[in-house]
C-alpha cells in the first residue's frame, strides 16, 4: 500500500501492476510465436512454393517486430517508475496484430 510523506503527499506503490503487465506481454509474445509457427506450417504444408515462403517470411518478420516491441515494453517495465506506452509502440504492436490477422484470413481463404 502507499504511504503519507511528511508534507502530507500519498506516495505511489506500484504493487504487482508492472510484473502483471510483464508477464501479459510474455504471455502475449508466446501466443504469437505459436501462431506464427502455425502459419508456417500451414504455408509450406503441400511442400515450399513461392507464395507458402513468402507468407513464411512475412509471419517471420511480422513475429520480429512484435518481439521487438515487447522487448522493450518489458524492459521498460522494470524501471523503479516506468513510462507509459508511448504512441509509437502502441501502433507497431497493433499494426504487427492486425498483418498477422490479414495473414490468417489470406491461408484461410
Amino acid at each position: 500500500m502507499g504511504g503519507v510523506t511528511p508534507a502530507g503527499e500519498q506516495v505511489r506503490d506500484p504493487g504487482l501492476q508492472p510484473e502483471r503487465t510483464r508477464l501479459a506481454w510474455r504471455r502475449t509474445t508466446l501466443s504469437c510465436t505459436v501462431a506464427a509457427v502455425l502459419a508456417g506450417r500451414a504455408a509450406l504444408h503441400h511442400g515450399p512454393t513461392v507464395p507458402g515462403v513468402l507468407a513464411c517470411a512475412l509471419c517471420l518478420l511480422l513475429w520480429l517486430g512484435f518481439l521487438a516491441v515487447a522487448h522493450r515494453r518489458m524492459v521498460a517495465l522494470s524501471a523503479c517508475r516506468p513510462r507509459t506506452l508511448a504512441l509509437g509502440t502502441a501502433r507497431a504492436a497493433a499494426l504487427c496484430t492486425l498483418a498477422f490477422a490479414v495473414c490468417a484470413a489470406a491461408m484461410v481463404f
